[in-house]
């Protein structure tokens, strides 16, 4: 192993590994050399190598800053000549420890602790071994949940999107039908004061919330179009902003008090970002800058004389941002409500995504907490051949380990904050991140390992305190031993319609995983309708995303075969219908997932009302109208109807309450 492959090693980068067809594959010199000098460790000579090595040695000969251990297990030390310790609880008692053989004895107190020992603290954590459950929450029988996109939503008051208002008569109706979860899309803090950026997936902050999702109390969106399919977001996000200014004029003398204690509570954390917001909107109507990176550079330090004085004189602008936090977690709240007073058992499921945009409020105000330079992405595979690199940052591994894990450990918080349960988007980035160099190609990438034993109990920790089941998206090219990870930490794997096959064809139902929630489809996967009918044949070919080895008639010859094989596997005893009639398929379709093994069911409400269109096209932006669909009719009417109402009999029947 060469010195340059030894540094990157200790760095955690994985210089060989598998691609989704099982070949091994290499990451090139240069590759690594310039992820290595974007993480911090100069590589560009020998001597160079030599220092960046030295550095991590003497960092991974150092006391940690943060441990963590199963309860129940002894809690071994890093070298240490002491022979006792003191133990600082999270409850604030205290107890001396005896070291042995270098390790302690196990304690049985979960929690956050502080550890003292050889004149240095330590944080640590000792964790349950395994997440709050399905069966923790409803013992004894299966649950059923739909999913749903916020904006999406519909309700008996005109909106030009969905809120959290309309979010609440969502709740309700879903819970008076016999659900007991809602899995909701990311409600993380976008840049409101750009309409072009309503991507919930590559949000500014996961610790904040997306304050155009608040509910206003004056009129309808008059200025936005509200009876189109799509979502104009170009006028919706103006006109739902001047709403929300218009509320907090009119309500600011009343709700002052409430505002500034929310405020205090807030800290640092919620006034720099309610700065960002008021910066960022200054200098996006000005110049047209996106991120904080193209601001004037004396606005770059939160802590700046500039910024300072921008607060100064912008001090109403910034309390509006505060506002909008305050209104959104007031309106998140009463839905979390409404929807356990419907008598869901579990209630929402928060999604949270798996990183954020480098230019935005977490970005500027906590940039040493993410990597910088680096974009995290997927590497080449069948279903992208060069690769994805998604535009997001994530956290730095380097820098969870010397906070003790704060920043994660607040989004968590922040994600369970207003729910019963969390879908922690793209898992596998617990254990490993594909990071690629911002300005390089995909393929150029590799893989970062991350703390994961660390964050899992993390993960374990918080489950348990908000009494929230967790799910972990785990589709795609799974790592080594990361399946059995998520069961033994009682982390719900997603398995979906689509993708449960073996050599003999679609898998039944009673083959099905239970240590897993049954899926329809997701978001970013066509619909059952869809599927059937082969609109998504359509999109691909409309959009020039294909194969050259491939034609439009040979897809549309293997979608017959595939769509026989489904059928066959429904095993309903009657024909397969026609491939302009879903509505069979559909009813089928859930039924099938509905009476598989796994302890949750969740169903995208696009296939309980046998939509054709899926919400979102990944690899798209424009070409596909992501992120921008209505449906067709407010939730209770769409609950009404008659197909949509066998189908929830169904999921009842099969999923008894």
């Amino acid at each position: 192993m060469s010195d340059l492959h030894t540094l990157a090693a200790a760095a955690g980068l994985q210089r060989d590994w598998q691609d989704a067809a099982g070949r091994r594959q290499t990451v090139s010199d240069d590759a690594l050399r310039t992820i290595l000098d974007r993480l911090g460790h100069a590589s560009g000579s020998d001597t160079q190598i030599a220092d960046s090595l030295a550095v991590i040695e003497r960092r991974t000969a150092a006391a940690p800053r943060f441990l963590s251990v199963d309860c129940g297990d002894p809690i071994v030390l890093p070298a240490t000549a002491s022979s006792s310790s003191e133990l600082t609880l999270e409850d604030g008692t205290r107890i001396s420890l005896p070291v042995e053989n270098g390790a302690l004895k196990p304690i049985e107190q979960v929690g956050y602790h502080r550890l003292a020992i050889d004149g240095t603290e330590i944080d640590l954590l000792v964790a349950p071994r395994r997440c709050f459950t399905i069966a923790d929450a409803v013992p004894g029988r299966k649950c059923w949940a739909p999913a749903v996109q916020i904006p999406s939503l519909c309700g008996d008051t005109p909106k030009a999107f969905g809120d959290f208002g309309t979010l609440v008569d969502a709740a309700r109706a879903f819970g008076a039908r016999g659900a007991d979860a809602l899995a909701i899309s990311p409600t993380h803090a976008l840049f409101p004061a750009d309409a072009s950026r309503y991507s919930p997936y590559a949000p500014s902050s996961r610790q904040f919330l997306n304050g155009l999702y608040g509910t206003p109390s004056v009129d309808a969106d008059a200025l936005a179009d509200v009876s189109a399919d799509l979502i104009d977001w170009q006028n919706a996000i103006p006109a739902k902003l001047a709403q929300l200014r218009k509320t907090y004029a009119e309500e600011v003398a009343d709700i002052g008090e409430s505002l500034d204690a929310f405020r205090r509570d807030g800290g640092e954390d919620l006034e720099r970002h309610a700065e960002f917001d008021a910066l960022h909107a200054h200098f996006f109507a000005q110049m047209g800058a996106r991120g904080w990176q193209q601001w004037p550079a004396d606005y770059h330090d939160p802590a700046s004389a500039a910024v300072r004085r921008f607060v100064e004189d912008h001090a109403e602008d910034v309390a509006f941002s505060a506002f909008l936090q305050w209104r959104a977690r007031r309106d998140l709240d009463a839905a979390q409500t409404a929807a356990k007073d419907a008598g869901m058992a579990i209630g929402l499921i928060a999604d949270l995504a798996v990183g954020m945009d480098p230019g935005g409020s977490h970005g500027w105000s906590r940039r040493g907490d993410l990597l910088t330079g680096l974009s995290i992405g997927a590497p080449p595979d069948p279903l992208g051949p060069d690769g994805q690199s998604w535009g997001i940052t994530g956290f730095d591994p380097q820098a969870l380990r010397d906070t003790g894990f704060a920043a994660f450990i607040a989004t968590i918080r922040a994600a369970l904050a207003h729910a019963g349960g969390i879908r922690i988007d793209h898992a596998f980035g617990l254990r490993r991140l594909w990071v690629v160099p911002e300005g390089a190609s995909a393929a150029d990438g590799a893989y970062l390992d991350m703390p994961f034993d660390d964050l899992m109990r993390i993960v374990a920790m918080e489950s348990h305190r908000a009494k929230a089941i967790v799910i972990g998206e785990d589709l795609g090219t799974v790592p080594d031993g990361f399946r059995e990870a998520m069961d033994a930490r009682a982390m719900l794997g997603m398995r979906v319609l689509w993708f449960e096959r073996d050599a003999d064809g679609f898998v039944p139902p009673v083959k099905w995983s239970p240590d897993a929630v049954a899926m329809t489809g997701t978001h970013d996967l066509a619909t059952v309708a869809g599927w059937w009918s082969g609109r998504d044949i359509g999109w691909t070919w409309a959009l020039g995303r294909t194969s050259e080895a491939l034609d439009e008639a040979a897809d549309r010859a293997a979608r017959a075969e595939d769509r026989a094989a489904l059928w066959a596997a429904f095993d309903t005893g009657r024909d397969q219908p026609a491939e302009d009639d879903s509505d069979p398929v559909v009813d089928a379709a859930i039924a099938h997932v509905a009476s598989t093994p796994c302890a949750l069911a969740i169903v995208p409400v696009e296939d309980l009302a046998g939509l054709v269109e899926q919400p979102n096209l990944p690899g798209t932006i424009d070409e596909h109208p992501n992120w921008r669909r209505r449906l067709p009719d407010t939730t209770e009417a769409l609950l009404d109807c008659a197909d949509v109402t066998a189908r929830i009999d169904a999921l009842n029947a099969t999923r008894p309450a």
